[in-house]
């Protein structure tokens, strides 16, 4: 007798146990993550926002390019003739993104940064409804909603009465932007070839953040704000240069190669729970109910969303 067919969507319906090297290579990518933002908060009198920035991705660049090099040479021609979305990607998702970051780092909390993160798949929602006319459901609407009720909780530091006196955390609403920008960018990958290796579309993208941000880095030293160059400051560079940039980058990499998309994407939901417990015992910041009620919100919606994503 022979055997009976499986089910061609088994694939899709149970996904592969994961061993403990798998479980890590998608937990660290957002503890990798929640430590850029405990570092920025933490040197933001030692390093200036865009010094942190430029050393960023300097330090980056560099550890990359002996990887990337060939591959940049054999994608050139596309480089060349698609130069205008490279320079519209690596604006937003490199330059505008982790600028702002630690700009907003400089006013708000570090706890505070870390739950507005997790607002990326609702912008993503939004902004494709706005710009690329993808229809929302009445699912995605509500948990839209929900999800901007979490986002005005964390921005208002869950006092309403601060919405009628205009008091709104201008470092919230900096980081906020921040999340708009890496939004647009995710959305905008979508247009660049699929063919072009990652690893130097990544330092291409280095490149073009570097020659555009030199002018806000001159601005910023002529101002009179420069890196203190301390062991911190130094240490600090180095973090963000190599762990957040390059680490965290290829981990997630792999995560989604052996996990698969969606699960490489929830787990991206433990930045905040890492960032809690890591502002807690680095910066001395402790969660308030408002933290609570906000992340609650902003995943319920996030949840809903999804669910009436996949409905469709």
């Amino acid at each position: 007798m022979s055997k009976t067919n499986p089910d061609p969507r088994a694939p899709e319906q149970v996904a592969p146990a994961l061993g403990i090297l798998g479980l890590l290579t998608l937990a660290l990518p957002p503890l990798f993550w929640a430590g850029n933002f405990i570092v920025a908060r933490a040197a933001r009198a030692e390093v200036p926002p865009f010094a942190l920035s430029y050393g960023r991705w300097l330090i980056a660049g560099l550890v990359l390019l002996p990887f990337a090099w060939r591959a940049i040479g054999r994608d050139w021609p596309v480089y060349r003739r698609h130069w205008k979305r490279v320079v519209a990607l690596a604006v937003p998702g490199v330059l505008a993104f982790n600028s702002l970051v630690y700009l907003g780092l400089q006013q708000t909390a570090a706890t505070n940064g870390m739950l507005l993160n997790s607002t990326i798949p609702v912008l993503i929602l939004v902004l494709g409804a706005i710009f690329w006319r993808q229809p929302l459901n009445l699912g995605q609407i509500a948990g839209l909603m929900v999800s901007t009720f979490g986002v005005g909780v964390v921005i208002l530091h869950g006092e309403w009465s601060r919405l009628v006196a205009l008091e709104v955390s201008q470092g919230d609403l900096i980081i906020f932007a921040a999340m708009v920008c890496w939004a647009i960018y995710t959305m905008g990958l979508r247009f660049f070839p699929a063919e072009v290796n990652r690893i130097g579309f990544l330092e291409v993208q280095i490149a073009v953040t570097l020659v555009l941000l030199l002018p806000f880095l001159i601005w910023e030293i002529a101002s009179g704000r420069t890196p203190s160059w301390s062991a911190e400051a130094v240490g600090a560079l180095i973090y963000v240069g190599i762990v957040p940039s390059i680490l965290a980058y290829l981990l997630y990499m792999r995560g989604v190669a052996v996990a698969g998309p969606a699960r490489a994407g929830m787990a991206i939901h433990l930045l905040p729970v890492y960032g809690a417990v890591l502002s807690s015992i680095f910066l001395g910041e402790h969660l308030q109910a408002y933290h609570a009620v906000g992340f609650a919100a902003i995943l319920a919606g996030i949840l809903v969303a999804g669910r009436a994503s996949r409905s469709r």
